[in-house]
């Protein structure tokens, strides 16, 4: 497998890659022999989180393969002297995949969201993307006691891939914990994609995402659900990005004591 270069922002290594080399990878990975690897898509809001969260840090930087979903880290990886040659947004990456998976006639399987948007995405796909095939899917209320069971579920079904549509760091945590009894090539959480893949939420246009300004977009689609996320979020990503920036311009690369502290 081809080597590509790595950058690191508040303790977590990402991918320098473009969209193009994500997905030529995802799909190595799909036709070696099998074996279970996690994609995360990272953005401001996953750094900021794993600080308090132990075990999702530990998902996350045992991925096979990181990308920076979100022009704000895509900004501060560059700021700081490293490569990043592109954003690569987990909604993108998974149209892309499943295009992939209708020409290589792929399995896929879909878990999260409501029922009628996983629906809806599944008629999408294979209306789209002819070649693709549906190894299963299903809505993401489940409970504590119904993981056992799904897992198996979609172990059986043996899908090439497995997106994930549900919120950080459930899908993270969730999709580490088990990576190996799921035993799918390319697990990925997608947060969510599925809303907008299946047409139930609107992407902001092509002008606003290049401006870095796609998290504000989101806000005026969902205000009461978002507002009070991104403004603390927003907050803690640049003061810490910010402080790590002149640190490496310094020449003073960051102490990872900094990055396992623990928010109240």
């Amino acid at each position: 497998m081809k080597h590509t270069g790595k950058a690191e922002l508040l303790g977590l290594s990402f991918d320098a890659v473009t969209m193009e080399a994500a997905v030529a990878r995802c799909l190595e990975l799909c036709r070696a022999p099998r074996s279970p690897h996690t994609v995360i898509t990272a953005n401001a809001s996953h750094l900021c989180m794993m600080r308090r969260d132990p075990e999702l840090a530990n998902a996350c930087r045992a991925s096979h393969l990181t990308v920076a979903d979100g022009m704000s880290v895509v900004w501060a990886l560059r700021a700081s002297g490293q490569p990043m040659p592109e954003r690569v947004a987990g909604v993108d990456l998974m149209a892309r995949l499943l295009a992939a998976a209708g020409e290589h006639r792929l399995r896929v399987y879909f878990l999260g969201a409501r029922r009628d948007v996983v629906a809806t995405l599944v008629e999408r796909s294979r209306a789209l993307y002819p070649g693709i095939e549906i190894a299963g899917f299903r809505d993401g209320y489940f409970g504590a006691d119904d993981h056992s069971r799904l897992v198996e579920e979609i172990r059986a079904s043996e899908p090439h891939m497995l997106f994930v549509g549900m919120p950080t760091p459930f899908k993270e945590t969730w999709c580490e914990r088990h990576r190996q009894r799921l035993d799918v090539p390319v697990i990925i959480g997608v947060g969510g994609s599925f809303d907008v893949l299946a047409g139930f939420i609107k992407r902001a246009p092509r002008w606003v995402q290049s401006l870095g300004l796609e998290w504000f977009w989101r806000l005026l689609m969902e205000p009461r659900k978002l507002w009070k996320r991104y403004l603390t979020t927003n907050s803690e990503f640049i003061w810490l990005a910010s402080r790590e920036i002149v640190a490496r311009r310094l020449g003073r690369p960051p102490s990872m004591r900094g990055h396992e502290q623990h928010g109240p």
